[in-house]
């Protein structure tokens, strides 16, 4: 927003806030001089007898209404109300927010700190403590994970056992962490384009018993051989050290359909800066060391009962 912008709209409410505070002021004083006069009839009548008087607001009515105007000015010098003025009192949502959050850690973080001297394995089975882990990735998690963590296309599926960076507790905790970012080069060129696609899908469609054209099953393996090895490993089953995954198993972060697999083989992609593109992040800044921990007895647990 450009500073012309946002001094307009400063100004705007600042004046009309003003303005009205001014006007209910105005209405005040020119009511309580009218009321000064006595009592009058009006004309309206009901059942021949039942008369409307034009009576004067009570004086305790009256005094509320002004109490409530001093309590208004004073409120808008006190807290933020007037534009981009801040308030004598220096109160924000944000302080106020970061400030209840703070109360919560101090009293919830011995609990925590506790959870750090079991191992992830012995905490993935006390039911309690993953009871609050649970919820924890429901908060944090389940938006990209799903609320089963089953993960969705671009998503890692929790529960499938394929773990593209390690799934031991310390791999996973770091993971959750420090966050990951996953890298597929685009071969479409270097495989001598939709051909050589094509034939490289078939041949690690074929490694994962996936249904596959078998004709091009063996030219898809010598590009493989020269292409991708470097990052999937001579076995085609990945690198944890750059998280290059498994392609012998049953897990496709992207979809398992040709028409997927052939996608991104040919144009790769970038989780860090590609649009439509899913990084990890990292969660230090975020929870706490005990909390992480927690959360990855938890994530640990969902293949290791």
């Amino acid at each position: 927003m450009s500073d012309f912008t946002s001094n307009f709209w400063n100004l705007y409410i600042v004046i009309l806030t003003v303005a009205a505070l001014l006007f209910c002021v105005w209405i005040l004083a020119v009511v309580g001089k009218r009321e000064e006069k006595a009592a009058s009839k009006t004309t309206h009548v009901w059942d021949g007898d039942l008369t409307e008087y034009n009576n004067p607001l009570p004086n305790w009515w009256r005094g509320l209404f002004w109490a409530l105007l001093i309590f208004s000015v004073g409120y808008l010098i006190y807290y933020p109300g007037l534009g981009s003025f801040k308030g004598l009192g220096g109160w924000s949502q944000v302080g106020q927010f970061d400030q209840e959050m703070r109360a919560l850690e101090a009293k919830t973080k011995p609990m925590y700190d506790g959870f750090l001297a079991m191992s992830a394995e012995d905490l993935s089975k006390d039911q309690k403590a993953m009871g609050t882990a649970e919820r924890i990735f429901q908060n944090e998690c389940a938006r990209c994970h799903g609320s089963d963590a089953r993960g969705a296309i671009g998503f890692k599926n929790l529960r499938s056992g394929a773990w593209n960076w390690g799934g031991s507790p310390a791999e996973i905790e770091e993971s959750i962490a420090e966050g990951r970012t996953g890298v597929m080069l685009p071969m479409g060129e270097a495989l001598g384009g939709s051909d050589g696609v094509q034939s490289v899908v078939a041949y690690v469609r074929a490694l994962s018993g996936l249904p596959h054209d078998a004709n091009l099953v063996a030219q898809g393996e010598v590009l493989f051989d020269e292409n991708c090895t470097s990052c999937h490993g001579n076995d085609a089953r990945g690198m944890k050290e750059i998280g290059a995954p498994d392609l012998t198993d049953s897990d496709w972060d992207y979809g398992s359909s040709e028409k997927a697999m052939a996608k991104i083989v040919e144009f790769g992609h970038n989780s860090e800066l590609e649009e439509g593109a899913f990084a990890m992040p990292a969660h230090k800044g975020v929870l706490s060391t005990g909390q992480i921990h927690l959360l990855t007895s938890y994530v640990w647990g969902l293949t290791n009962k």
